[in-house]
């Protein structure tokens, strides 16, 4: 049982089979898929599953807490499995691409904008869009 359908069944849904699958091809997610890209996965595995489990079954484990969704600005909404550790995420444009990373120096500045203006940060979320200095540049993750 992945991490996903643990934390399902952690929650007390109900696991069907197609539930399954479903969250057995988000855990195996190293990109940030979009629904139909989820149903494209899934029905290779299992030809039944309709477009609308996938559409509700991702919509029940968002609600749940356990996908995270993200819009970045292509028109589609895009999931990934809620990260256990927080990360800001950068766009190639060109490619769609989406690299996640971590910077400490933001992590810093954010908290300070916020006490400078009187809040404590309790969550943010950071998208940053860009193209390709070169094409040597394109595709390399920061960490």
């Amino acid at each position: 049982m992945d991490r996903i359908e643990k934390l399902c069944v952690e929650k007390g849904m109900r696991m069907t089979e197609q539930r399954r699958v479903i969250a057995r091809v988000v855990s195996t997610s190293h990109d940030h898929p979009d629904v139909e890209e989820l149903h494209r996965r899934a029905a290779a595995i299992d030809p039944g599953i309709s477009i609308a489990t996938v559409y509700r079954t991702v919509r029940l484990f968002e609600e749940a807490g356990i996908l995270e969704r993200h819009d970045f600005r292509d028109g589609r909404s895009r999931y990934e499995e809620m990260p256990e550790r927080h990360h800001d995420h950068l766009i190639d444009m060109k490619s769609g691409q989406v690299i996640e990373f971590v910077d400490a120096e933001i992590e810093r500045l954010q908290h300070e904008i916020a006490r400078r203006l009187g809040y404590k940060l309790v969550d943010h979320r950071l998208e940053l869009y860009g193209v390709p200095l070169d094409e040597k540049a394109a595709g390399k993750k920061a960490v």
